[in-house]
Order: structure tokens, then C-alpha cells, then sequence
């Protein structure tokens, strides 16, 4: 038995319930396995008043301590993150907050083998430090824009960049991430690539119909589907101004909520499209695949992604993706049922990357069984190998 402790901001609370449910959902599957133990500490931010008033600090304040997830244990330690200054000393102060709880954990006789941490900055550097005051191996996932973009500041990629050379491995969600961060200087003998799966059981097709009477949708209109925080990096923007040149029978549906949406339904009214455009709000995970069987075809505008979980949901549900040619997602989307990659991120190519799809739509059969090809097992006994050698070692 290999006893991990996973170490990320990134974690699902019960007062964020679905930030970072792909971290979760990786750890349930390799749990499943029956040959790791692992206990989860997952910091927040700490801020002194709980309450919906305050958006987003206001979910970090309200998060527990500690609670069972899944029936694994998670603690929630608070780290200080001042704004402006935050990026350069979140890793320091991330790594000291954390210290007592995970000598806690070990004083209590959960003598971990390894960190598993996830995203390289400020997670995967903070790692790093208790892993050297610890006496500890650790791993650390990359995510996305982990790589794709903090690099690009000096500082952060020093740290980045010596964590990776003391790192037992470094982890990538897609190649793309691994080549970027080999490019920047990383030995390439220490990158593993491992992709996230699609979870087959949860993500299943619904009759189209009958999801959208379900949802309470149009059962005669062509409906797109936009899903993700309403921010300017997902392109929600990008799907409503592509709606002016798409037919009249088309609707656009967008599931998610953030700080976007008043500009957003703005844009939509300055547009002339706002009837045929609907806000869902924030989504559960677990029904998510009334939306996805319910629309005829997923949209994924983002300007950066590592490996966008929905393009494969979506699929797993028998609907096909349309998406933005970036990081990870090309390795996705390698074939025509599974959709279209936009030639670039513009309403242009998002109309005609539809006109294509839809002139040649795929079976929902067919994007089913394609989508099954991308299941967890792979990674799981790729992470069961990895981990074995690195506590061999």
C-alpha cells in the first residue's frame, strides 16, 4: 500500500464544490485501485468574513477546517495571500501554513510515502519546500496555465524550473504542457505525460428529447452549448457574437456563473441576440449530462486550457465539441466525430467550424465510442507505476 498526501489549492470544499472537481475525480479513480492510501490537504486563502456579500472570499472563509469527501480526509489550512504581492511569496506562505498540519498528520501515524501535488505554481514550488523539510519524494502535476502562462514572469519561473529539477516527476495533462516546461529548461528523462479520463458512468447519453424536456429547452431549436466560469479567457463572448451569423433557429445555452455575466447579457442585448441566448447558472457535476445529451453541439472558445474536462463529458454524452485550437485540446479532438477545431479564436471560425460540423454531423453513437476511448485506466496504472518507483527509490 502506497500512502500519498495530495497537496493543491485545487481541491473541491464544501463551499466550492466544484473548484477543482478534475483533481478529485483523479484521486477517486486511483483510489479505486485498492493500493494507495491517501489523506488530502488542500489551503485556502484566509480571509476574515464569510458570507455571499463577499463573492468569492467569502466561499474561502466558509470553507471547513477539515470534512470527508468521498471518504477521503481533507484539511483545509488558511495561507496568507496579500493582493498585488501574492504571486511571489504565495509558495513560501503556502508551504508554512501547511507545515503543522502535515506534522500533525504524521505525528498522528500517517507517515506518508510521497506529495502528489497538483498545478506547478504556487502549488507544485510549495510542495517542493515541505518536501525538502519533510525528508519527502513529491510529484507535481501541471495543469495549464501553470505553464502555458506564469512562466512568463522571471521570478516564478526560477522557482518553477528548480522545483522541476528536484522533483521526483513532473506530471502534464497533456503534451503540450510537458513540452513547454522542457522547452524552458526541464530535464525531459523526468516529464511524464498522463491525460485526465472522462468518468463513462456519470457522463452517459440521455435521449435528446427527453433531456430537453427535462431542462425545460425548445425541443425544435439547434442548441450550442457554452460551459465554464463566465470569464473573458472562456470565450462566452466569443459564441454570442458568433450568433449573429448563425440561423435564426439556433439558440445558445450558457452553463456557468462569474464576475462575466452582466457584461455578458449586455452583449447579447447590444447584439440583438438576447432571446436567443440562455444563462443557465452554475451547473452541478453530476447533471451536467442533461445539458450536454440535451445540445447538438459543445462550444470551448478559450484562449488557453490545459485539458479542458467538458470537451470529453461532452462527448461521453454523444454530442460533439467545437473548440479553440490550443494546448491540449487538439489532442482531444483528433477526429471528425469528435468535432471541429476553430482555425482560429474568432465568431468567424466558430460559424464556420459549425457550418462544417453540422454539414457533416456525426452519430451520437459514434462520439459515444469515441469518447470511451479516453477512460481512466491508463492513468491510474501509469500513476500506480510512477509512484511505485519513486518510493522504490
Amino acid at each position: 500500500m502506497i500512502r500519498t498526501l495530495l497537496f493543491s489549492t485545487l481541491y473541491p470544499s464544501s463551499a466550492r464544490p466544484i473548484h477543482g472537481i478534475f483533481v478529485e475525480t483523479r484521486l477517486r479513480e486511483l483510489l479505486k485501485s485498492g493500493e494507495v492510501e491517501t489523506k488530502v490537504v488542500a489551503p485556502v486563502p484566509w480571509f476574515p468574513f464569510s458570507g455571499e456579500r463577499w463573492g468569492e472570499y467569502g466561499r474561502f472563509a466558509a470553507t471547513p477546517r477539515f470534512e470527508q469527501r468521498n471518504g477521503v480526509d481533507v484539511h483545509h489550512p488558511r495561507y496568507f495571500l496579500p493582493p498585488k504581492i501574492g504571486m511571489n511569496i504565495a509558495p513560501h506562505t503556502l508551504a508554512r501554513s501547511a507545515l503543522p498540519t502535515i506534522r500533525k498528520l504524521m505525528r498522528d501515524g500517517f507517515d506518508f510515502d510521497l506529495i502528489d501535488a497538483h498545478y506547478y505554481y504556487p502549488d507544485g514550488v510549495a510542495a517542493g519546500f515541505l518536501a525538502k523539510w519533510l525528508g519527502k519524494p513529491f510529484v507535481v502535476t501541471a495543469r495549464g496555465t501553470d505553464l502555458s502562462q506564469i512562466p512568463q514572469f522571471a521570478y516564478p519561473r526560477r522557482l518553477i524550473l528548480d522545483t522541476a529539477a528536484r522533483a521526483a516527476a513532473s506530471i502534464g495533462v497533456c503534451a503540450a504542457l510537458m513540452d513547454s516546461i522542457a522547452e524552458l529548461g526541464a530535464d525531459r528523462q523526468r516529464l511524464h505525460v498522463m491525460r485526465n479520463g472522462v468518468d463513462l458512468e456519470r457522463f452517459q447519453p440521455v435521449d435528446r428529447v427527453e433531456a430537453r424536456r427535462y431542462l425545460g429547452l425548445p425541443i425544435d431549436r439547434r442548441i450550442l452549448l457554452s460551459v465554464g466560469l463566465l470569464i473573458e479567457r472562456k470565450g462566452h463572448h466569443i459564441a454570442i457574437e458568433a450568433l449573429k451569423q448563425l440561423p435564426e433557429d439556433v439558440l445558445l445555452v450558457i452553463a456557468g456563473s462569474g464576475p462575466e455575466r452582466e457584461r455578458l447579457e449586455g452583449l447579447a442585448k447590444d447584439s440583438g441576440v438576447a432571446a436567443r441566448v440562455q444563462f443557465a447558472g452554475q451547473v452541478p457535476n453530476d447533471q451536467l449530462k442533461w445539458w450536454y445529451s440535451a445540445a447538438d453541439a459543445l462550444l470551448l472558445c478559450s484562449s488557453r486550457e490545459g485539458w479542458a474536462n467538458v470537451l470529453l463529458e461532452s462527448m461521453a454524452c454523444g454530442t460533439p465539441a467545437i473548440a479553440t485550437s490550443i494546448w491540449g485540446t487538439p489532442e482531444v479532438i483528433q477526429r471528425r466525430e469528435a468535432g471541429r477545431l476553430m482555425a482560429t479564436r474568432t465568431p468567424q471560425a466558430l460559424v464556420d467550424a459549425s457550418r462544417d460540423l453540422f454539414a457533416d454531423y456525426p452519430d451520437r453513437t459514434s462520439v459515444r465510442k469515441y469518447a470511451e476511448g479516453f477512460g481512466w485506466d491508463a492513468t491510474t496504472a501509469a500513476q500506480l507505476k510512477l509512484f511505485k518507483e519513486v518510493t522504490h527509490a
